[in-house]
């Protein structure tokens, strides 16, 4: 399976942005245990335990190590202990799974074993995937949604993950969108998952290893963009369905793991030839980056956060800021032009759903 990333303005720095230079970071200067061999070179040079550089070093790892203690702890108080998983008893439901994001995580889970249903508008991409089952539905339409939910329990078992992965981009300013327009953008990225956890959540919460639920939003219902008010108004609201579930779920059923996924500009054809306002800071994220983390935390049992690329993890912040150095921000990054060159997926291919 091929995803073509949208054409991008070239530049000669053009595989380097800040996400790698954090990663290489974080795996050699900010990791603990490399950070301790430091000292112990020193000591096999026969330095003594109180020079300066033996101080600083074994300072500055101690630091790194209290930090990733720390982080280990908030995690925990955050989101508890993970919960079993065993793939061969897993029935994972993905909307929105026929292309894009939603069909490379069921690919990856059919392969390993788990019972895949994939509920979409479209056909697969891939035609047949081996351990994933197709099941044409809108995830709008309330009616279809439980039979179909009927059928999966009866075809694969009891659902112990949804994945809310359906998303359409109309991708124009407010005044040109129609009502009609703006009921469908609504109703597939906002009531859409309202109704897929309406319809699976009793199931799920059945399950006597308790299950997952993920929630594929976005950085623009933070952020908000020129030509998007719909679909960020929907991804806004998704993000607060999200946290709201998530506090009601901590209380009458603490073994369910809640997952929100809030990527940056995915290189799939539902933002296709969108320009990025800048490579260095906010890459184009590849589909697999994204489906990695949905993976582990699943795999986990964890609860989390899946924020990429790295300035998706700090977008909250944004929100804190003055309001004019808001505006500024927003001239520097063209985030407000960016949709300028859309074509989107009705462009390429015809009109459809699906991250």
């Amino acid at each position: 399976m091929e995803y073509t990333r949208p054409p991008q303005g070239e530049s000669w720095f053009a595989p380097l942005s800040i996400d790698l230079i954090v990663k290489v970071l974080k795996v050699s200067f900010f990791h603990p245990f490399i950070a301790f061999i430091v000292p112990l070179c020193f000591r096999a040079q026969n330095y003594p335990w109180d020079h300066p550089k033996m101080i600083v070093s074994i300072a500055w790892a101690s630091l790194l190590t209290l930090c990733w203690a720390a982080n280990v702890i908030n995690q925990r108080i955050a989101f508890g202990l993970p919960r079993e998983v065993d793939l061969s008893e897993e029935v994972i439901v993905i909307t929105g799974g026929a292309s894009g994001l939603g069909l490379l995580i069921a690919e990856v889970y059919g392969m390993r074993g788990a019972s895949v249903a994939v509920l979409d508008v479209r056909e697969m991409e891939t035609g047949e995937a081996r351990g994933v089952s197709y099941y044409k539905c809108d995830v709008g339409d309330k009616e279809a949604l439980a039979a179909v939910a009927k059928r999966i329990e009866q075809d694969l078992g009891p659902p112990t993950v949804l994945i809310n992965n359906a998303a359409i981009v109309q991708g124009k300013p407010l005044l040109d969108l129609t009502v009609s327009e703006i009921d469908t953008s609504l109703t597939t990225n906002l009531l859409g998952p309202f109704y897929a956890l309406k319809t699976f959540l009793p199931t799920i919460l059945r399950s006597p290893r308790g299950g997952t639920i993920v929630n594929i939003s976005s950085v623009i219902g933070q952020l908000g963009a020129a030509s998007l008010t719909d679909y960020a108004a929907a991804k806004a609201g998704l993000t607060a369905l999200h946290k709201s579930l998530a506090a009601e779920l901590r209380v009458s059923h603490p073994e369910t793991r809640m997952v929100l996924v809030e990527p940056g500009q995915l290189s799939t054809p539902l933002f296709y030839g969108v320009q990025t306002p800048s490579a260095f800071f906010a890459p184009v994220v590849e589909p697999v980056d994204v489906a990695k983390e949905v993976v582990a935390a699943i795999d986990g049992g964890l609860s989390g956060h899946v924020g990429v690329p790295l300035y998706a993890r700090w977008v909250a912040w944004y929100n804190v800021l003055p309001v004019g150095v808001q505006v500024l921000a927003r001239k520097i990054t063209r985030i407000d032009s960016a949709m300028g060159t859309f074509v989107g997926r009705r462009g390429v291919e015809g009109k459809g759903k699906g991250n």
